[in-house]
């Protein structure tokens, strides 16, 4: 069959067509696309702070405006590298009308995100959160908290820890006072006290004890000894101090990235444990709007959620009034500082879901649910037995809190019957109880156990773990593309940021779709329910049918 090419008609094509009147970028942008909220957010924010960063003079800089607006909607689109930004900004359109079609180079945009922005990105992410309040999409009144520990950009095998720096260093300690006891005995004799350690507190004293030995008459071992102990044993102990004093506090660090701490990840694919160098990052929450986040060098949280607390005060001038957090924060010092200051805390303790089952509340062997006489302070154990104060201990943690522990025993538990499940020691049986954090239990057991505390527990998977889930998997955001904590709480505060814009379209999204109408894909699904539902009547119709004939005609 032949085709008739005349009646084949094409619309009208020609790169080179030329127009009366030049057409404008946003001409071919829809009204409601999301570089337009970008551009009104950044418009209403005061970067004086940023402009501050700027000395003036020389050639002409590129509006600070202009990049943040095109930082913000590329960390939006999930484009987190300048070449590419640089890239997009002379191909993509909304990129280019964004920026107003200025061209800056790669190395332009690093520069700008990476020096001028690391001073003044709190407060740009501080602004944000205050126009979300502003707004209404939140109140700052609660605040769901959690953390998680991302990898660093750092080389995996870099680690260098403390025990082992400690070791040689004091080895390398032992060698040098060996050489310096033979070298020259009068030396130490004179400058020193009895009683004294003639072992080098450090390089910079190891270096005075050097100059001080006289060269002359000395034979070649001595002269070997002496240049073995300037040339390879004092560059040796600088190193060592200087990896302490990188590693502060911490018990390991990374060469690559020395902010760096090597944790243990969820991510162990080799299933073996293996610590990688990382931050442990904390965030807190409202309506799956980040609020608040802070970066960590210890690998739990316990130790985080005060100073947490304080930096989120800091932002905001106020404490929030309600905090709500995972068994991992429930300690005895959290709960002292939130009662201190008046915050309703939903913070769970270990145990806590382990409390409530019936295996445990049979447990004889637990302290809770042994009967204890507050007014003359004894427990009394499953047998009878009255369980006396022995003495009180101290424990003392990390963050040099000091808790109070009192002791009680049992008198007798030779013979005793239930000895067996009630503890499993050979002597009579003693408890240590914190009674400070006892009574913070049970206060965060009523309040969890209550109505406000059930929604808050029924909320908490879906704030917080939803925002982890969603910066690590929609927004491809697994792994830190920095060294050094600055950059890095440069770099996520700007993914923060653009978090936050991004969860505001969509609410408005939702907002619009309410006003106009039904939603398609809902309506859709309804009407595959709908259906689903009318199949499955049908089918159990259809079976009793089945079995009412079996019935009357005597099949089986």
């Amino acid at each position: 069959m032949l085709i008739d090419s005349a009646n084949i008609q094409f619309k009208e094509y020609s790169q080179g067509m030329d127009s009366l009147f030049p057409c404008r970028l946003d001409e071919n942008i829809s009204s409601d696309a999301p570089v337009r909220l970008v551009n009104q957010i950044v418009d209403k924010l005061d970067i004086s702070p940023l402009l501050s960063t700027y000395k003036g003079g020389g050639c002409p800089a590129y509006y600070p405006r202009m990049l943040l607006k095109v930082l913000f909607f590329a960390y939006l689109n999930n484009v987190y590298s300048c070449r590419k930004i640089a890239r997009l900004l002379q191909e993509n359109i909304l990129y280019m009308w964004l920026s107003g079609k200025s061209t800056p180079d790669f190395r332009t945009i690093n520069d700008f995100r990476s020096k001028r922005l690391k001073s003044c990105i709190h407060s740009l992410f501080t602004q944000i959160v205050l126009m979300l309040v502003e707004l209404g999409y939140i109140s700052l009144e609660k605040q769901y908290i959690d953390g998680t520990k991302m990898e660093s950009a750092a080389n995996r095998y870099t680690f260098v820890w403390r025990k082992s720096v400690e070791k040689y260093k004091d080895r390398l300690e032992n060698k040098i006072q060996c050489i310096l006891s033979q070298i020259d005995e009068g030396i130490l004799g004179d400058n020193t006290a009895p009683g004294e350690s003639t072992l080098p507190i450090d390089s910079h004293a190891l270096k005075e004890k050097i100059d001080a030995i006289n060269l002359e008459n000395r034979n070649k071992r001595e002269l070997r000894q002496i240049k073995k102990l300037n040339e390879e044993y004092l560059p040796k102990l600088q190193e060592y101090e200087k990896h302490l004093e990188i590693m502060g506090e911490r018990n390991s660090y990374s060469k690559t990235d020395p902010d760096a701490t090597f944790m243990r990840m969820k991510e162990d694919h080799m299933r073996n444990g293996q610590l990688k160098p990382g931050y442990n990052l904390q965030i807190s929450t409202e309506n799956q709007f980040i609020t608040n986040y802070a970066f960590y060098h210890n690998p739990g949280d316990t130790l985080t959620l005060i100073s947490f607390l304080l930096y989120g005060r800091m932002r905001y001038c106020r404490f929030m009034k309600e905090v709500c957090a995972d068994a991992g924060y429930g300690s005895e010092e959290n709960y002292e500082f939130m009662e201190r200051f008046g915050i309703s805390a939903y913070v769970k303790y270990n145990y806590f879901h382990m409390e409530q089952t019936k295996k445990w509340k049979c447990d004889i062997s637990k302290q809770d649910n042994l009967y204890y006489n507050e007014p003359e302070d004894y427990f009394v154990c499953p047998m009878g037995q009255y369980m006396k104060f022995a003495y009180t201990i101290k424990a003392v943690n990390d963050n040099g809190y000091e808790s109070e522990i009192s002791v009680y025993r049992a008198k007798n538990c030779q013979g005793c019957p239930l000895q067996n499940k009630c503890h499993k020691g050979r002597g009579n049986r003693e408890i240590k109880v914190n009674h400070k954090l006892r009574r913070y239990k049970q206060l965060a057991r009523e309040k969890l156990t209550s109505s406000k505390g059930l929604e808050h527990r029924s909320k908490r998977p879906v704030e917080v773990e939803a925002v982890f889930g969603q910066i690590k998997w929609n927004k491809e955001y697994k792994r830190f593309r920095h060294k050094g904590l600055e950059k890095i709480v440069m770099d996520f505060g700007i993914l923060a940021i653009a978090f936050n814009i991004g969860k505001m379209i969509c609410k408005q999204k939702k907002a619009k779709k309410g006003r106009d109408g039904k939603d398609y894909k809902t309506d859709k699904g309804r009407k595959l329910s709908f259906m689903r539902g009318i199949f499955i009547s049908c089918w159990i119709n259809h079976k009793k049918r089945k079995k009412l004939e079996g019935t009357l005609f005597g099949h089986p």
